[in-house]
């Protein structure tokens, strides 16, 4: 089995979008990730928290159709946590994964005798740092050919 993590994609308004639903479902259907659970959180613009499963909704009937059966493993003390980092009037989508896409290096550094020591989320800023500071290089280096 490849890494699993639990990644909350937060979005404004109380509903969520169909294009990010798909999105995760095509990387589903690539192969990349295995969804284990999901759970959606809902905060009411008063502060009220609810829940519900990401099967329930019709309009994601096309992008859920081929998830299959979930293991029911994120849970109300799960949602609770998350809905603290809701603004009012927003939503999450929360998803256990398995990064297939890792499953075979894992499997190779545990043969070995390795593990995975730590994973870091990096956050966006830095993400876009990085993006800024890998292009420059890239320029440079054509500059020099």
């Amino acid at each position: 089995m490849g890494p699993v993590e639990c990644v909350v994609l937060a979005f404004p308004g109380e509903r969520l979008k169909v294009a990010a639903v798909v999105a995760i479902a095509d990387l589903r259907k690539e192969g990349q990730v295995r969804l284990i659970d999901s759970l959606v959180v809902v905060k009411a613009p008063d502060g009220e928290v609810s829940t519900s499963e990401l099967v329930e909704y019709d309009e994601f009937d096309e992008a859920t159709a081929e998830i299959g059966p979930e293991a029911n493993l994120l849970g109300p003390e799960d949602a609770a946590e998350v809905a603290q980092s809701l603004e009012p009037g927003s939503c999450a989508l929360m998803l256990l994964v398995e990064h297939i896409w890792a499953a075979r290096a894992v499997e190779a550094i545990r043969e070995a005798g390795g593990r995975i020591a730590a994973s870091v989320r990096i956050p966006d800023a830095h993400v876009e740092e990085a993006r800024a500071a890998y292009r420059q290089a890239v320029a440079a280096a054509a500059g020099r050919s």
